[in-house]
């Protein structure tokens, strides 16, 4: 059936469509932007569509523009997610995520002797660093501790 296309989510008329996340990341994502049941507005999300670059997640999120902390989080677990600004059923910008070097307050770090766990009121700063073959890796300034697994279970 070459040149049918159907839509398998609906077009949304103003909001935001994150694209490109990681397959199997896309419940990370609404989790990131404290999306639950009780959230109101219309969210749809695919997860392992294929893509032409192979198996990828998308989340649509009726109403809602995006925070430059959500979109360091969501780089986090997916930096090569974009993200498009949707108003009249159109996109008016598409952006790529940003990693950014380093983060604060934003992950917890998983040495339970490091001092952001401690009583003492310090938040937790990492360095922030990718490579093709680990991913995202974060480096406590504090511990030297590395995460590079399940770093969205660790998100504040």
């Amino acid at each position: 059936m070459k040149g049918k296309r159907n839509l398998k989510v609906e077009a949304i008329e103003k909001g935001t469509v994150i694209d490109h996340i990681r397959a199997g990341q896309a419940l990370n994502v609404l989790r990131i932007l404290g999306i639950s049941s009780d959230f109101r507005a219309t969210i749809s999300f695919v997860m392992n569509a294929i893509g032409a670059r192979g198996k990828k997640d998308v989340v649509k999120i009726e109403g809602k523009e995006l925070s430059v902390e959500e979109l360091n989080k969501i780089a986090l677990i997916s930096p090569t997610a974009t993200i498009n600004i949707i108003r009249d059923f159109e996109v008016v910008q598409k952006n790529n995520v940003v990693l950014p070097p380093s983060v604060e307050g934003v992950v917890r770090c998983t040495n339970s002797k490091c001092i952001s766990n401690s009583n003492e009121p310090i938040k937790s700063k990492f360095s922030v660093q990718q490579s093709e073959e680990e991913g995202v890796t974060l480096r406590c300034l504090y511990c030297e501790h590395v995460i590079s697994e399940n770093i969205a279970e660790n998100l504040l």
